[in-house]
């Protein structure tokens, strides 16, 4: 029996596609430790897997809605946040790398836990590298959309050129920003690297794992070497600690008492900066006559209409099945289960990845897109979803998509690729 390390930073959506990973391993009887905040230690273990601390804590960044007004900004955001997670606490995530590696056979990391592959290179520690999007692979022959530079997408006769000079100029400004992981490289003894550790650094000469689903993007020539497109590695279950039978009970009651609601998600970031969408989601339920349910992440405090109820939290397992549209933010996890509710969407990004998430799907026919900053309107909401409702072809293509993900195991095809590595006769997975 070997025992796997699996790295991973960030909000639920980074955390919950290791979690299935890590537990597909485990029924293929492997040991798995997971290396995250401290803040996830109850959801690991409630996973059976074996939890170990990797700086920094969410806790320890601050209050969570600024924090993830920071992040979202615009422009700094991204920077702030390759800041807060990865360069301020550098060492101490050396740190805890250095203990989590302990008796390892292969690990995994993550986009942002640039430490690992520098520990296990410094180590002879074989390494997966993985990516939870599209996004994440940084190609130009299958452009993405960058936030804020959604205008870059309407240049189709100009080919992937300008994309190409938007990631040149990406490495150039990542390498500014990463100086600490080059000097830690140097510390290590490592030779030193041309490109930006952040971008094609991070990935494995070994292998990529690419946890999302095929239907949102097919295998690029520039993609990086040996990347294998695993499919979504799904996990919604709510932290332990947290009380969900009253809720539950809460929502059969509310689904029983009329006809399928619009449900509104921001996932596990957006969420905690929303401000006022909530009283313009349920406004635009209202205009149009249609039931709502909020996934809020905190309570709301307000008086409901008898029309609209709100959680803290669902898995959306449970939920988006049973709607009759999903509106939400398109961040990669909450897409995938999106994907697999054949309901129609209507994608709200925020950032990151959320537009390129968000245009992949709107591709596949499944849904129209309402940038988050321009949601805050429920007149806008309000004449979105009445074409998405209006119009049957969503429904027909979410239908589709939803029959063909059906048949993703994501997690499963991952661990399975990471034992098939570790086999030396079978050498790494094809």
């Amino acid at each position: 029996m070997s025992r796997i390390l699996l790295a991973t930073l960030g909000s639920l959506g980074d955390l919950h596609p290791y979690i299935a990973v890590g537990r597909a391993l485990v029924a293929r009887g492997q040991q798995v430790r997971l290396a995250t905040s401290v803040d996830y230690r109850t959801r690991v273990e409630a996973a059976g897997l074996e939890f170990a601390p990797l700086a920094p804590s969410i806790a320890e960044l601050g209050d969570r809605e600024q924090i993830a007004q920071r992040f979202f900004e615009r422009w700094s955001g991204p920077r702030r946040l390759i800041d807060a997670m990865v360069m301020a606490p550098l060492r101490r995530a050396c740190a805890d790398l250095r203990a989590a590696t302990e008796g390892v056979t292969l690990a995994v990391s993550h986009p942002i836990t640039p430490a690992l592959p520098l520990i296990a290179e410094g180590r002879g520690l074989p390494w997966l590298s993985s990516v939870l999007a599209p996004y994440s692979l940084f190609s130009t022959s299958d452009p993405s959309v960058i936030a804020n530079l959604e205008w870059l997408q309407r240049l189709p006769r100009l080919g992937g050129w300008p994309h190409g000079v938007m990631l040149d100029l990406l490495h150039v400004t990542m390498r500014r920003w990463e100086r600490p992981l080059h000097r830690l490289r140097a510390e290590f003894g490592l030779p030193a690297a041309r490109g930006s550790l952040l971008i094609g650094g991070q990935f494995s000469p070994r292998g990529t794992l690419a946890l999302f689903d095929p239907a949102l993007a097919t295998r690029q020539p520039d993609w990086p070497a040996r990347t294998f497109v695993c499919g979504a590695a799904l996990h919604d279950a709510a932290d332990p600690l947290e009380q969900t039978a009253a809720s539950e009970d809460a929502l059969e009651r509310f689904f029983a008492a009329g006809p399928p609601p619009v449900v509104f998600a921001l996932g596990s970031s957006a969420v905690w900066f929303a401000g006022d969408y909530w009283q313009h989601a349920i406004s635009a339920c209202e205009t149009l006559g249609v039931r709502g349910l909020l996934l809020t992440g905190t309570p709301l405090q307000q008086r409901l209409p008898a029309s609209v109820a709100a959680f803290d939290y669902l898995p959306y397992s449970r939920v988006f099945p049973r709607a009759a549209a999903v509106v939400h933010q398109a961040g990669i996890g909450t897409l995938s289960f999106a994907l697999r509710s054949g309901r129609p969407q209507l994608l709200t990004p925020a950032g990151f990845d959320q537009p390129d998430n968000a245009a992949r799907a709107v591709r596949l026919g499944v849904g129209r897109i309402l940038p988050f900053r321009r949601a805050h309107s429920h007149a806008r909401l309000a004449r979105e979803l009445r074409a998405l409702l209006g119009d049957p072809s969503y429904s027909t293509a979410a239908a589709e998509v939803a029959d063909r993900a059906s048949g993703v195991d994501g997690a499963g095809d991952a661990a399975r690729r990471i034992i098939e590595f570790m086999l030396p006769q079978r050498g790494p997975p094809g």
